[in-house]
């Protein structure tokens, strides 16, 4: 069965600059700015932002990430690869968890898979 949620999606470019943000009618006032940090912290790292959690748990040092302006490490961001080459990022909030999140915006990714050069 097709879930259904009130998410807000950004998209960034390989700077982190915000190239396109879209929110669900009902999607609450805090999921643009998570989205928008989403994305930053995945193209930044290079990586999903679920690892980047992770990493802040199992890593005291890691911790103080958090700190730097725009990273957000939490589930729902992800980087957007042309090749190995990594050009932007996309984040995802307001799902229900940050991998619902995460599912979400690696579906809008591969959904653009043929247009990423």
């Amino acid at each position: 069965a097709a879930r259904n949620f009130n998410v807000t999606a950004t998209v960034v470019d390989r700077a982190g600059l915000v190239r396109a943000t879209l929110r669900g009618d009902r999607a609450g006032p805090h999921t643009v700015e998570s989205s928008v940090r989403k994305a930053f912290t995945a193209a930044s790292m290079r990586g999903p932002t679920s690892a980047l959690q992770q990493a802040t748990i199992d890593n005291p040092g890691a911790r103080n990430l958090v700190h730097l302006p725009g990273v957000l490490p939490l589930g729902g961001g992800v980087p957007v690869r042309a090749g190995d080459e990594v050009i932007g990022g996309v984040g995802v909030g307001g799902a229900p968890s940050g991998q619902i999140d995460e599912e979400c915006a690696n579906a809008g990714i591969e959904a653009a898979r043929d247009r990423l050069r």
